[in-house]
């Protein structure tokens, strides 16, 4: 149950990484979006995945975690996208 109950709650949080990420592309700027807060979900996310590797524990709830470690990722390499096409555009 415990399992079910943790798998919902990362669901429940990461359908807004998806939609962020689907913004972060059609906005073409990195401007509202922030390094820090991506890298501390990022991490908090590899070390989820960590402690279920550790303990053993591989379920579909570390499948979870995997998507949504990749799917932040997405969002990080579209922040430094978006950060060269916001300099580019300073520069004309």
């Amino acid at each position: 149950m415990s399992q079910l109950l943790e798998a919902i709650m990362l669901i429940c949080f990461g359908l807004s990484w998806p939609m962020a990420l689907v913004k972060n592309i059609k906005a073409k700027s990195a401007e509202g979006m922030s390094l820090s807060f991506l890298l501390l979900i990022i991490t908090g996310y590899v070390a989820g995945t960590a402690a279920k590797i550790i303990a053993g524990n591989i379920t579909y709830v570390l499948i979870v975690y995997v998507v949504n470690l990749v799917i932040v990722t997405m969002n990080l390499i579209v922040f430094f996208y978006n950060r060269s096409l916001d300099k580019k555009n300073s520069m004309l």
